[in-house]
């Protein structure tokens, strides 16, 4: 059985790669249209992203690298921005997607 959330019921809630790292929280949903298109994580004290992005408040996941949703949100390890960004950005493999 399929189960449906509010958009809102998932602010605030826990996200972690699918190879089990904390990665931050999740502020906000990015919207086009009707769609979701992506998530803003933001990154908290204890986060992998937190120690990887430095100074900056967080990054966008698209929504097609979100594996599933329940008590924690799981992505996919494939959404961990490089180290070496300082910035909110989105990873490499979806920039430039032609459309």
């Amino acid at each position: 059985m399929l189960k449906t959330k509010k958009v809102t019921d998932v602010y605030n809630m826990p996200v972690y790669t699918d190879s089990g790292e904390y990665f931050g929280e999740i502020d906000e949903s990015i919207l086009s249209g009707s769609k979701i298109f992506g998530w803003r994580v933001r990154a908290t004290k204890k986060s992998y992203l937190n120690k990887v992005l430095g100074g900056a408040k967080g990054v966008i996941v698209p929504h097609n690298m979100v594996k599933s949703f329940g008590d924690v949100v799981i992505i996919s390890k494939a959404a961990i921005p490089n180290s070496g960004s300082s910035e909110e950005s989105m990873p490499a493999s979806n920039n430039d997607s032609g459309m």
